[in-house]
């Protein structure tokens, strides 16, 4: 197979000789691990430990670029399955990938999507099991679509959900917000602006079991993580106050901001708090642990600019609020339209 030049063809779709090359060229050669190397249509997987329960979550990526500062299509479709089980407190260890090709993409850009993916994999500690490819017609897609199913398993006992906040709790913030978000906008190439900025795409699964093994009595102290990704902080916020019947109310000097993210914000006239981010978590705690869980994310390289921003609060209406740098309230709505399509 000429991978340097060659391309997607409705072949490598078809089931037959061709699409076996493929498979075992690119996806097999790069993913491979015991239980893919099984070669079935699925994954024969070890049994589960005694007291823990199984997690499961699935991601589908069509963000535009497919490579960007910072990572790619590959990397972030792993980050981004990874995170969704690590918030539930779990262990991710095994993803499934699902490829759709438009016929005429590049091969070589398919490897490195690939190798992208492998290498995120190793890095968060998971491993690919199982996929699928399919082939649609040249302008029926944009190059590649990927999804991505994870597998973990979290203590019996742990019990991670929007619907735990109670009025008291802190909300913390592991960094700073929007810069996947702003690093997509910059690297389109009709906005015509550059930032310097990388996205943030990264497996906070090492994150949160740091934290988790630090608290006493995590099963109590800790309510909900969440990460951030479409919507923003001020999405994820509302979620979890409805989930949980609750209003919660920011303190926007706590909230950590790049200053590159915020001049490229208000030069396009966006809401940083809507904006994507991938790499970063929001815990609501105990509040007479906050300081604690807050010195632990800090020592971790994925919570070095952590912050505590806010409070959660008795309010039958569930808003989310904010005080303002100048002293000022204003209400964290959801999100009315598309800010920004195609983010992740």
């Amino acid at each position: 197979m000429n991978i340097k030049n060659g391309q997607v063809e409705m072949i490598h779709g078809s089931g037959g000789r061709a699409m076996m090359k493929l498979i075992h060229e690119l996806f097999a050669r790069h993913f491979s691990n015991e239980w893919l190397d099984q070669g079935n249509d699925g994954a024969r997987l070890p049994e589960i430990p005694p007291g823990y329960r199984p997690v499961m979550a699935t991601d589908s990526h069509v963000i535009t670029p497919l490579f960007f500062p910072g990572g790619d299509i590959g990397s972030l479709s792993v980050h981004g399955t990874v995170n969704d089980v690590a918030m539930m407190g779990a262990t991710p260890l095994y993803l499934s990938a699902g490829f759709i090709l438009e016929e005429g993409f590049p091969l070589a850009d398919l490897q490195q999507i690939v190798q992208s993916m492998a290498a995120a994999a190793k890095e968060a500690g998971v491993a690919i099991v199982t996929g699928d490819t399919k082939v649609v017609e040249k302008g029926k897609g944009d190059g590649v679509f990927i999804n991505t199913t994870g597998f973990g398993i979290v203590p019996a006992k742990l019990n991670l959900s929007g619907d735990r906040a109670q009025a008291g709790d802190k909300v913390i913030v592991s960094g700073t917000l929007g810069d996947h978000g702003v690093t997509i906008l910059s690297s389109r190439e009709s906005l015509g602006f550059e930032t310097g900025l990388q996205s943030d795409t990264q497996a906070l699964n090492s994150l949160t079991a740091t934290m988790i093994n630090a608290l006493s009595n995590p099963a109590e102290q800790l309510k909900c993580l969440r990460d951030p990704t479409r919507g923003g902080l001020a999405n994820t916020l509302n979620e979890i106050a409805s989930q949980s019947g609750v209003g919660i109310h920011l303190q926007e000097a706590d909230i950590p901001l790049n200053p590159q993210v915020a001049a490229a914000c208000e030069f396009l006239g966006l809401d940083p708090l809507y904006v994507a981010n991938e790499g970063k978590l929001i815990a609501v705690c105990c509040a007479d642990i906050a300081e604690e869980l807050l010195a632990v994310m800090k020592q971790h390289p994925a919570g070095q600019d952590a912050a505590i921003i806010g409070e959660v609060k008795k309010d039958d209406q569930c808003f989310v609020e904010m005080t303002t740098r100048f002293g000022g309230q204003r209400m964290v709505d959801w999100l009315n339209g598309e800010q920004l399509p195609r983010i992740c």
